[in-house]
């Protein structure tokens, strides 16, 4: 090995020590970008609409828009078609209050209650118009959903008068409200459609209210 001066030593050091620092930071920098690269992720291809053509969207906006998207799924679909059905059992024990009660606080109780769903019926098969679904459906059998009355409890129901109708009425109305309670809060949880959450709300802040006046009243 050929002999070199300290200071030329010291030379030679120095770069190359420059070098590997200089080496590092690009590949700090490098990392860097790879990163941020991989946190916005890739592009997505959304569809137009239609007769407008696909829009190239970053990662982060195409997240964004499916947050947005309120499309209604099948929780939401089976949800309406089925509270049609239970809102139609309640109006069909409110017809029979006006001849068999004998409290007037049962009365216009069912007058509210009746008040109150035939709207919200009328609102949801527009619901179901509106996005192209039938008003029936899944073969929702009125066993299967939560508080429905059964045909005996009915019989009862309309053979009773006076203080005992009172009394069943308000106990099969109960279990009515909080089948219909426990409905909502399922397509709360597992619905997309931002409509029928709303009416999912209403039907819980008021029939909560009711469920509460009428255990008052036993």
């Amino acid at each position: 090995m050929p002999f070199r001066p300290a200071s030329t030593r010291a030379s030679l050091v120095t770069a190359t020590l420059t070098a590997l620092a200089v080496l590092g930071l690009g590949a700090c920098d490098s990392g860097s970008d790879t990163g941020s690269a991989a946190s916005a992720g890739p592009s997505v291809i959304a569809p137009g609409k239609p007769g407008e053509g696909n829009r190239t969207l970053s990662a982060q906006d195409a997240e964004r828009q499916r947050a947005d998207d309120d499309s209604p799924n099948s929780a939401d679909v089976s949800y309406a078609r089925m509270m049609i059905q239970h809102h139609a059992q309640a109006l069909e024990m409110t017809e029979l209050v006006p001849a068999h009660a004998g409290s007037g606080q049962v009365r216009k109780l069912a007058e509210r209650i009746s008040a109150a769903q035939r709207p919200e019926i009328t609102a949801m098969q527009g619901w179901l118009k509106t996005h192209g679904e039938k008003e029936t459906g899944g073969g929702h059998e009125h066993a299967a959903m939560p508080g429905m009355a059964t045909e005996a409890q009915l019989e009862k129901l309309r053979a009773a008068k006076g203080k005992a109708f009172d009394r069943l009425f308000l106990e099969l109305m109960i279990t009515h409200h909080e089948g219909a309670i426990s409905m909502a809060t399922e397509v709360k949880a597992q619905g997309n459609n931002v409509q029928v959450e709303e009416m999912a709300d209403d039907v819980v802040a008021q029939q909560t209210s009711e469920i509460s006046r009428m255990r008052g009243m036993l």
